[in-house]
């Protein structure tokens, strides 16, 4: 059994109880599984670190709140197999367990693969993995779909299932027949605990008083002794993480963190600050430009707040910053706020800052989805021939100006315009790829950051 001890980071780098949290699909509930169980665990009082597979930027903030540690992103497409298992041991010293949770469907990778699967990140770290199932409208089928998954791929180290929406005592009653593997939890059916959703997914935890009262759901309707119990089985992972080299603080990085941009990879801001930056948070909403070297806005929603935005002092004072020479990198929703106008889906449009030539038009379909991958050009000069790899997800749609440049040619993914992405005027480069940063390319944004305008 696993209990709260004091910790020396030299034995957990390498040896962590460890446990994953996957889907039949998406949908299944295993973002409310996983969710319950860290609650529990907190409560429990054991030191919870929490890990997401994958690109998403919003059931993070919800793990890094329920257990006061951040919750980081596991791709490795992103990062690759050698950076998602340094990142796992580096960021797992202290912690008594460390709670993952899927993305997907549990063999649901790139290109149909099973590369950056939930399967193939539980491969990598050697992590016990139970499968939530949901068993709407199945009863002895559901076995039939279990047998699958562990017979699929053998690498694959599932532990158990928890069956997930059971409609009543009698639908438990035979779904208890013909079990093959051990059970975890069985969760009646409670709506209340739906997460609540919108176009770009789930809601980011800020936008919420409190993540839903899961753990005694969690405690009522499964072990979560047995699951300790599977968490400490883990086998010791073989690897080795590196101390990352950090410099003195050289230049002052405004980050725009606020309602309309908040998305955000940690492991990129932990790079600009090793690389020389001082992070200073403000909101384009509610604050003035804090005096600063560069800029750097994530993605998010500025469609939904795009009145406040379009009257606030930041178009403003953010194209006077931009126009002077000041370096802006800009990604998705960050890119949206750079073009000269949006147009809502009511028909309503307003201006922004005007830094780019484009306009904006939210649309009422998704217009990109999935991984990019790229290089930029020589037309932007201090990143040229740095690799990007990233992902796009929105509902947007540019139209560039005649005369507008691009700097990043894309090998995969859609961009802004053909293929191409990295619009640029000035040092401002905006982006529909939300990137995950090389350390190359964190120490040549803080380099080039710090020439003066």
């Amino acid at each position: 059994m696993i209990t709260a001890t004091a910790h020396s980071e030299d034995l957990n780098r390498h040896r962590i109880p460890r446990i994953l949290i996957a889907g039949t699909h998406s949908g299944c509930g295993k973002t409310t599984v996983a969710r319950g169980i860290m609650q529990a665990l907190v409560r429990r009082g054991l030191v919870v670190q929490p890990f997401k597979v994958g690109p998403d930027f919003i059931d993070p903030t919800h793990h890094s709140r329920i257990c006061g540690r951040v919750s980081r992103n596991l791709d490795p497409f992103l990062m690759s197999e050698e950076g998602v298992v340094d990142t796992f041991i580096r960021h797992t010293a202290g912690a008594d367990i460390a709670v993952i949770e899927g993305v997907m469907g549990a063999y649901d990778g790139l290109d149909g693969s099973l590369f950056a699967s939930t399967a193939h990140v539980a491969a990598l770290l050697g992590v016990p993995t139970v499968l939530v199932v949901d068993v709407r409208g199945m009863a002895r089928s559901a076995h039939a779909v279990i047998r699958g998954y562990c017979s699929y791929d053998s690498h694959f180290p599932l532990r158990g299932v928890i069956f997930n929406r059971i409609g009543s005592p009698r639908h438990k009653t035979l779904l208890e027949r013909g079990t093959e593997v051990p059970v975890f939890g069985w969760i009646m059916r409670r709506e209340e605990f739906e997460v609540a959703s919108r176009h770009l997914g789930l809601r980011m935890a800020f936008e919420s008083s409190g993540d839903p009262e899961l753990a005694p759901l969690m405690e009522e309707f499964c072990d979560i002794d047995a699951i300790l119990d599977c968490a400490a089985s883990a086998p010791p992972l073989a690897g080795y993480s590196a101390e990352k080299e950090s410099f003195p603080e050289m230049v002052r990085i405004g980050i725009a963190m606020d309602e309309a941009f908040c998305f955000y990879y940690q492991d990129n801001l932990d790079r600009l600050r090793n690389a020389g930056g001082k992070l200073e948070f403000w909101s384009p909403i509610h604050d003035r430009l804090p005096d600063v070297d560069a800029l750097y806005f994530g993605g998010g929603y500025p469609e939904l707040h795009a009145a406040a935005l379009s009257t606030g002092s930041s178009c403003r004072e953010v194209r006077s910053f931009a126009d002077r020479g000041g370096p802006v990198l800009a990604e998705c929703g960050g890119l949206i706020f750079m073009t000269e106008e949006l147009t809502l889906r009511d028909e309503q449009s307003l201006p922004m800052s005007g830094v780019l030539p484009a306009t904006t038009s939210m649309t009422g379909k998704v217009q990109a989805l999935g991984y990019t991958e790229g290089v930029f050009q020589s037309e932007i000069a201090p990143y040229s021939g740095i690799l990007v790899r990233g992902h796009e997800f929105h509902y947007s749609r540019l139209e560039p100006a005649r005369d507008a440049r691009f700097g990043i040619r894309l090998s995969r993914g859609k961009g802004i315009w053909e293929g191409w992405d990295g619009l640029h005027v000035h040092r401002t480069v905006g982006t529909y790829t939300h990137a995950y940063f090389s350390d190359l390319f964190a120490r040549q944004f803080i380099r080039d950051s710090g020439r003066k305008l």
